[in-house]
């Protein structure tokens, strides 16, 4: 008897995960593949092809959130599908009311733009809070390496925003201009003695004045990541608003946690909602003050709460 043709033990564990996902079909189901960041090596690629093409369907679904989707997989191939793709280095993915699977895009690594280590920090989250339950709703994560902010990171629970504050040296300076003619926000302009005036209050932290000076006069006060709290899609989206500036690398663990405490403490009894409608309910302020305990460098001192989008389509309760 074969494996395909042995009687199937359903692991209820990956079905309590919800990387199981009930199709229209009779006895079929999605099997959503957790990949962290949106990265995966070409073997595993490969590998993955192989037992989609054995058990699934036609074809492979990526979904907008970097995970690779095995289609029409028939229940009875459950346990088999989990051992050729071994559990121990292509996990399945989760839903439900816990920490699903961080996105990224390419950080600092080969993308020119990239401030940060996205990918680094994707892989410490998804490895210490993946599937951390919440007892509420999804809890969703994001990374962006840049002010492009190409993931949509304020669309999400907490997103992350690579960030870089940056510092004149005026005698190092020669009067070359390419830092005024990159700076799309213009908050760099050629003053009268030629030399560049920095606007504070129109920079976005992108950090192109530091990588297009040729004499380093240009260079980073500060880097780390803007985050944005309170985002979502779905039925009544909400954007996501500002909480924190340049969080070092090495604490966002240790921010996640403390949102995710905080999350948990207010919306205790209240059933399935998301971060975002608590804040608007409690206030921004009341996890501006939770956040500064541990955060006091970085919290920012006052914010406005998630931002309601319109779609027009029916009325907000």
């Amino acid at each position: 008897m074969s494996k395909a043709q042995q009687p199937t033990k359903i692991d209820l564990s990956n079905l309590k995960s919800g990387g199981f996902i009930k199709e229209r079909g009779k006895d079929l189901f999605t099997v959503r593949l957790r990949v962290p960041g949106g990265r995966m090596s070409v073997p595993r690629l490969k590998k993955i092809a192989e037992v989609a093409e054995k058990y699934g369907g036609e074809f492979v679904h990526l979904s907008v959130r970097q995970s690779i989707e095995l289609i029409n997989i028939n229940f009875k191939d459950f346990d088999v599908v989990v051992e050729e793709l071994g559990e121990a280095t292509q996990k399945v993915a989760s839903c439900g009311a816990r920490v699903r699977v961080p996105v990224a895009c390419g950080g600092c690594e080969y993308n020119p733009n990239g401030l940060v280590d996205t990918q680094k920090s994707a892989l410490e989250v998804d490895e210490k809070l993946f599937g951390t339950a919440t007892g509420h709703h999804k809890f969703k994560v994001a990374f962006a390496g840049c002010p492009f902010d190409c993931p949509k990171s304020a669309t999400n629970d907490v997103g992350f925003q690579g960030a870089i504050y940056p510092q004149l040296d005026k005698a190092a300076c020669i009067s070359c201009g390419l830092c005024a003619k990159s700076c799309v926000p213009k908050a760099i302009t050629m003053g009268e003695d030629n030399k560049p005036v920095f606007n504070a209050e129109r920079c976005i932290w992108c950090g192109d004045c530091v990588k297009v000076c040729p004499t380093s006069a240009w260079s980073e006060k500060r880097r780390g990541y803007t985050v944005r709290i309170g985002g979502k899609w779905g039925r009544n989206p909400l954007v996501g608003t500002l909480f924190a500036t340049f969080l070092p690398e090495e604490r966002v663990l240790d921010f996640i946690s403390a949102v995710l405490g905080w999350y948990k403490e207010k919306a205790e009894s209240l059933g399935r909602i998301r971060l975002g409608d608590i804040i608007i309910k409690e206030g921004p302020q009341a996890l501006l003050d939770h956040l500064r305990k541990q955060f006091p460098d970085n919290t920012v001192t006052a914010t406005i709460p998630p931002q309601v989008i319109e779609t027009q389509v029916g009325i907000r309760s």
